[in-house]
């Protein structure tokens, strides 16, 4: 069975974690985990500039490692957390920015502090929001985590912008304001506690107090005669939880690196010996300081448990969720990456279909073709250009050679049909252009639409070039079907049309010889309406024709591309892919790393948050 101490340590592992993960706040993949970094309790150390904060945590960690200096020195937050260890184990500590290198030298801490401050925000007096994030690992700590937030500031100095005071202010707030955060309030005991900037916030953003520590430092530099008592017992200010006295490390102590063990033992010296604080000297120090932290911290996990467990269970759900979205990991044995493979080409084909039939937008733009498209560019044809009377006379004139012909001019109806139908190849062919162009855009749509393929960029080009070659081939074989009907067309014209030419010249009087009325003058057919008559019933037969195939290159297209793109679009890639090895197999399975990274990060947290999750069940909450 788990202990309490153990959970604190996971909370504690939990906030780190989150962190590296990029779940803190921050993120677009996972809404839930900022609300579960929420939820976990933490410390921030509040208070003005030179009220004593850097030391105490010092005092609490017992290792000088806190860069020092005038001014503001704490320029962006630092977010420290304290792991116990057992006892005899060397003292340690990680940054989570230099994750595979550990500080036995605490004065290399102190100056990577500094060195990672300054990689922000330069060598100036400039803040930054974004933390830097220390683990330290002794056996004279507590398990706690520890926010230092840069001091409190009433105006800005040289080198620092107006909005300073602000700035600093509203980063303050962004920690303190979380319910889950408590507040260790620091204020310099040799000060009036009214003008304390440290508890003026704590008030504004926790007016009850449930959540705000008092500590009071510098109690060894107050004026001779004048102690703190009103404030440490709670008359001057009060608070939920008693005010703790600290008395830090002076500055000679300081420049002789008098040892942290050694300063913690004089300052229970100094409450014991005290005539004023003597009877509080059991509950004022940095050691003292330290357990109540641990404790409230328990109490407080304690409270928020059941919330924090629905949270990790929300948060594994979203997040296996998000693993089947991501894809799991590839097998590498050949049989398996095959399978794969098909499965995605699958995938891709039933969404492609679905365009097509109605299931997804798209496959409607070829019924637009065929009911908008083709007819208007049969309309569109320049018959009436071809057909006048100037055209029909010179091609009549061409095609009766040195004979004139006798009666309908057969080989000049002949020629002008002909002619005429070679029109029909235009719009033919732009109807195969245009079916394939769409059939085209919706391979495309469907391969950006198929998930499952988001996650293999080689595959996704291979299967988009395998697509457009198909379809190239069904193009040129429905470009020949199409041509084939116009050619069609022209190579064996309706008997028929040529049987009712003669019945139309008797109706005119014209008959042949013999026939008719044989005192009717002969009209001479070199007249303009001749041609007129002849352009017409040309015109009559490409109508007839028009509309024949206004009704079979539909036909034809469909039955060359669409149909084939259903029945045999990937048949030539799966023939490809099935003779390949496993070794290019893998490389169709070539992820993109981003994706990788992303899912390796969401294996991270998933793993995180079961652990957590098996973890705090395994706690006992009852004493």
């Amino acid at each position: 069975m788990a202990t309490m101490e153990n959970v604190i340590v996971l909370v504690n592992r939990i906030q780190r974690a989150c962190t590296a993960l990029g779940d803190h706040g921050a993120g677009d993949d996972a809404a839930s985990l900022p609300t579960l970094w929420e939820a976990l309790p933490s410390v921030a150390v509040v208070g003005g500039q030179s009220s004593g904060k850097s030391s105490v945590l010092e005092s609490i960690v017992g290792r000088d490692f806190l860069p020092r200096g005038s001014g503001i020195v704490t320029r962006r937050p630092l977010v420290l957390q304290l792991h116990k260890t057992d006892d005899g184990v060397q003292e340690y500590a990680e940054f989570l920015h230099m994750p595979k290198r550990r500080f036995t030298d605490f004065a290399l801490v102190r100056k990577e502090i500094q060195d990672e401050t300054d990689r922000l925000t330069g060598k100036t007096k400039q803040i930054s929001p974004v933390p830097i994030h220390l683990s330290i690992y002794s056996p004279h700590v507590v398990n706690l985590t520890l926010i230092d937030l840069p001091g409190l500031t009433k105006v800005a100095v040289e080198g620092q912008p107006e909005s300073i005071v602000q700035d600093i202010e509203n980063m303050v707030r962004s920690y303190v304001d979380k319910p889950n955060c408590i507040i260790l309030a620091i204020s310099p005991a040799n000060q009036d506690i009214a003008t304390s900037d440290a508890i003026k916030l704590a008030r504004d953003v926790d007016p009850t107090g449930d959540r705000t520590f008092g500590v009071l430092t510098k109690l060894d530099l107050m004026d001779k005669g004048t102690n703190a008592l009103d404030v440490l017992e709670g008359r001057a200010y009060r608070l939920q939880h008693p005010w703790v006295g600290i008395v830090n490390r002076s500055q000679a102590d300081i420049n002789r690196n008098v040892d942290m063990i050694i300063a913690r033992r004089k300052e229970q010296e100094f409450f014991a010996s005290s005539p004023e604080y003597s009877h509080l000297a059991s509950r004022m120090g940095s050691e003292y300081l330290a357990k109540l932290l641990s404790q409230q911290l328990e109490a407080v996990i304690r409270a928020r448990i059941p919330s924090i467990t629905s949270l990790i269970n929300k948060t594994i759900d979203d997040l296996e969720s998000e693993m089947d979205h991501l894809g799991r990991p590839i097998a590498s044995d050949a049989g398996a990456q095959l399978y794969l493979i098909l499965e995605l080409c699958r995938a891709f084909d039933k969404i492609f279909k679905e365009h097509l039939d109605g299931g997804r937008p798209g496959g409607d733009q070829i019924y637009g073709v065929f009911d908008n498209k083709l007819p208007s560019a049969l309309r569109k044809l320049p018959f009436d250009r071809y057909l006048s009377v100037q055209n029909v006379k010179r091609v009549v004139s061409e095609a009766d050679g040195y004979q004139p012909h006798l009666i309908a001019p057969e080989q000049g109806y002949r020629r002008l049909i002909e002619s005429a139908l070679n029109y029909f190849r235009g719009p033919a062919e732009a109807s195969v252009d245009a079916v394939h162009y769409v059939l085209k855009e919706l391979v495309r749509k469907s391969v950006g639409e198929t998930q499952e393929l988001k996650r293999f960029p080689t595959l996704q080009a291979e299967l988009a070039a395998a697509c457009f070659e198909a379809l190239e081939r069904f193009r040129e074989d429905s470009r020949k079907t199409t041509v084939r009907l116009v050619d069609m067309e022209s190579a064996y014209l309706t008997v028929e049309f040529f049987r009712k030419l003669p019945q139309e010249v008797d109706k005119t009087g014209t008959g042949n010889p013999g026939t008719g009325n044989p005192n009717t003058p002969a009209v001479d057919r070199y007249t303009d309406a001749h041609f007129r008559r002849i352009a017409s019933n040309v015109s009559s037969y490409i109508g007839m024709v028009s509309e024949t195939l206004k009704n079979t290159i539909p036909k034809a297209v469909v039955h060359c591309q669409v149909r084939e793109a259903k029945r045999s679009l990937l048949n030539y890639f799966y023939t490809q892919v099935g003779r390949k090895d496993a070794k290019q197999l893998a490389v169709l399975l070539d992820e993109d790393p981003a994706l990788m990274e992303r899912r390796l990060q969401c294996f991270k947290r998933l793993e995180l948050y079961k652990s957590a999750r098996d973890e705090i069940d395994a706690v006992s909450w009852t004493r």
